[in-house]
């Protein structure tokens, strides 16, 4: 089904894989007549032409790239403007789309989601954007219409910004990324490993894109085989997936913490430009007659079956035949699993959703830039032809991805059919993926064809005693376990005729609603500030020493973003730093922010030249040991005062900027992990100024609560130091070392500064 290669491995002529060996050379020559050079042969991948075509600096090893077109949506791109504009903007220098797919449902606290999309209208106006209303379209799938061209880059400011399929390398990133694009800087990288996937066969009616992504998810994720690297998608398997297929493959790759993905392009793809009146954005894209992959995941499209990712993670993935038949030793693994996902505050089984042997599901979502696709809920809608949901808890919602979509389902039938069913067909909105939308009742069990299943993201609330859960599968799947009434079914259990009825693309639709400046700023726009709308807080510069406080402490294998700072209703909070502040880690530590302010009070006292001691009392003993022990005359601007958190290895999942930029608001200086889950999250830790410390896994000589000093830090930063010697301040000071990885010449100086935003401003 899938085999990932133990080390590298070639393409040859596009077709067949020779694994890195001693033999290799040979194979090859014997296929092509010549003997391929590996570092040459490195240079054929997709992925290395683009880079190369992007890359500004003279060096490949040490990217600096520019990207043809930027994007965003409400949640995000508030603070990405608000930045830029403290920063120095004056004009969009590239096409920038701001898209309003999460935060549309304007009646979540009153007014300030409406006027964030007058904001972000206004600025499309002032600064030369374009701005997508709600409901039109979700970020994804504008893109893939709008935006996408063969050999083109994208930067978006949400991580599953994926529109390899098309021929696009596109990547997710914190808004301060996005800030950098708006400001002409780069985007600095070293060069990715490229990892090849190649695909063999055809699927398997009734099996989807999901069924295909969940399976490449369950075996590379925990691997991390794929980690920081380019997917790229070659093979004879490619010719038999559509588009739309291969685009619900390539978003759920995120999932995967790849860093992008690229796919090799044919004639479908051509007609996917053509019927969108782009023809001119299609290039034929294909890797060298001889390519070297850093590893090949090979995968036989004809012996995938409908999968299912249950609770709490997209990796936890299953054949819903193996759930099936081992329902019980799976459910009781979830309920080890969530004891550490939810760390023991409420009771989590879903042994009670067996009836007579049968999984039931209380809900079904079909939605957003993965599941809401043109043939996805066409073939749902074959499925559900004549059924009926039943009148019991079930319940079905299938959100189409874009307002296109939705009028060609309405003129093919397809939205009759559903809706003839007892289904809901609401429009483009991105809501049920991030726990804004159909929040399930409490112990519910949802099982979408959405991007992730974290804890709480589809709404529930723990710190409320809530807990409801989410379960992935293919938009098929969901329609067969639909048409049963809820009991859980494998869309290859049924008999089927699918239609497979042609797409027409609509382009009034958008003429007529979405404004576009066609890169025309207007500085006489005057921009709308809702009364949420809040400027950055004052951040402070690095200092000569730093005095933190270990404020939480997270030993979960692996921390999500969602973990971090909520999604759902608090992303209507996001344009104002200080009261989305108040949510950080809410869900997975509720006492952080209380004690993160504590430890604040100080650091403001010092900032203002008063004494530490008598804003906080806690740090006045503190500050003495540090003085008797390590630095006998330390003064108060010698030291910075702040917090820190511990983490396994946080920041898998959203792209957030802030999962990092409310621990600053909070005080926060550093986070120390064992690794970092992604490189979007340690970039937005350092473009907010804060210190991405390592240290050894089993080396931790610190508890929560307890006090560290780290001497001569800003010397070590400005020194490219490595190592870092540290202090637990206790009745001794116990040393020991923190690591960093590696930094930028322009990422220290944002960490010395204090934040991206100070960078800018000299």
């Amino acid at each position: 089904m899938i085999e990932l290669t133990k080390g590298g491995a070639y393409l040859v002529n596009g077709t067949e894989v020779v694994e890195d060996s001693a033999e290799a050379s040979k194979i090859i020559e014997s296929m092509t007549g010549l003997a391929p050079v590996k570092e040459d042969a490195a240079k054929q991948t997709m992925a290395y032409s683009i880079l190369k075509a992007h890359n500004t600096s003279d060096n490949m090893e040490q990217l600096r790239i520019r990207f043809d077109k930027l994007t965003s949506h409400d949640i995000t791109y508030v603070g990405i403007i608000q930045t830029a504009r403290a920063s120095g903007l004056e004009k969009f220098p590239m096409p920038y789309v701001l898209t309003n797919c999460h935060n549309s449902l304007c009646a979540v606290g009153g007014t300030i989601n409406e006027d964030d999309h007058m904001f972000g209208l206004t600025c499309a106006k002032r600064y030369g954007g374009v701005y997508v209303p709600p409901h039109q379209a979700v970020i994804h799938q504008f893109a893939r219409e709008m935006l996408a061209g063969g050999g083109k880059m994208i930067l978006g400011s949400d991580s599953h910004t994926r529109y390899g399929a098309l021929g696009t390398m596109a990547m997710g990133e914190g808004g301060p990324e996005l800030v950098k694009q708006l400001l002409n800087k780069t985007y600095d990288i070293k060069m990715p490993g490229v990892i090849g996937v190649y695909m063999t066969g055809k699927p398997v009616p009734g099996v989807g894109p999901q069924d295909i992504a969940l399976a490449i998810i369950g075996a590379v994720f925990a691997n991390g085989y794929v980690n920081n690297k380019v997917m790229e998608f070659v093979g004879p398997g490619v010719a038999n997936l559509s588009v739309d297929y291969r685009i619900g493959v390539d978003v759920m790759t995120t999932e995967t913490t790849c860093l992008s993905s690229i796919w090799v392009t044919d004639d479908q793809v051509k007609e996917f430009y053509e019927i969108h009146g782009r023809s001119e954005d299609f290039a034929y894209l294909a890797p060298g007659s001889v390519a070297y992959y850093d590893g090949m995941i090979k995968i036989e499209l004809d012996k995938i079956k409908p999968m299912i990712a249950m609770p709490f993670h997209p990796s936890n993935t299953y054949t819903i035949e193996e759930l099936n038949a081992n329902l019980m030793d799976i459910l009781d693994d979830c309920e080890k699993k969530a004891l550490v996902s939810l760390d023991g505050a409420v009771d989590f089984t879903l042994k009670d959703k067996v009836i007579n042997g049968k999984l039931y599901v209380e809900q079904g979502i079909i939605a957003g830039c993965a599941g809401g696709g043109f043939e996805n809920i066409c073939d749902a809608a074959d499925i559900l032809k004549g059924a009926s949901i039943g009148p019991d808890e079930f319940t079905l919602s299938v959100y189409p991805a874009s307002t296109p979509i939705y009028m060609e389902l309405v003129k093919n039938g397809a939205v009759a059919s559903l809706m003839e069913t007892g289904a809901i067909v609401k429009t483009a909105f991105c809501g049920p993926c991030f726990g804004a939308g159909d929040t399930p009742a409490n112990n519910a069990f949802s099982i979408r064809h959405s991007t992730r299943n974290f804890p709480n993201r589809e709404g529930s609330k723990l710190q409320s005693g809530q807990i409801a859960s989410v379960a992935l599968m293919d938009a098929r799947s969901i329609a067969a376990t639909a048409a049963n009434k809820g009991f859980l079914t494998a869309a290859t259990d049924i008999d089927v005729n699918y239609t497979k009825p042609k797409y027409f693309f609509d382009k009034n639709i958008y003429a007529n609603r979405v404004f576009d400046s066609k890169g025309v700023a207007d500085p006489s726009v005057e921009i709308k500030f809702g009364p949420n709308i809040k400027d950055w807080p004052k951040m402070e510069a690095l200092t000569d020493n730093l005095i933190l406080k270990v404020v939480s402490e997270i030993h979960d294998p692996v921390t999500t973003t969602d973990e971090l700072i909520p999604s759902g209703e608090t992303s209507s909070y996001r344009s104002n730093p200080l009261k989305l502040a108040e949510f950080a880690l809410s869900r997975k530590d509720p006492a952080y922010v209380g004690r993160a302010k504590e430890v604040q009070k100080a650091e403001y006292a010092r900032v203002e030249g008063k004494d530490p001691g008598e804003a906080f009392a806690e740090i006045a003993p503190v500050i003495e040991k540090i003085n008797t022990f390590v630095c006998p005359k330390l003064s108060a601007g010698d030291y910075g005062i702040g917090s820190t958190i511990f983490a396994v290895k946080p920041g898998d999942g959203s792209a957030r900027e802030q999962a990092a930029s409310c621990q600053k608001v909070l005080g926060g200086w550093a986070n120390i992990a064992n690794e970092y889950a992604t490189k979007r999250y340690r970039s937005n830790l350092i473009n907010w100024g804060m210190l991405p410390f390592l240290i050894n896994e089993g080396d931790l000589p610190f508890k929560n609560g307890d006090y560290l000093f780290i001497p001569n830090i800003k010397q070590a930063i400005i020194e490219k130091a490595t190592e870092i010697k540290a202090y637990v301040v206790g009745d001794e000071m116990e040393p020991f070392v923190l690591k960093m990885g590696d930094l930028t010449d322009d990422e220290r100086e944002i960490i010395l500064k204090g934040c991206l935003i100070n960078y800018y401003r000299g």
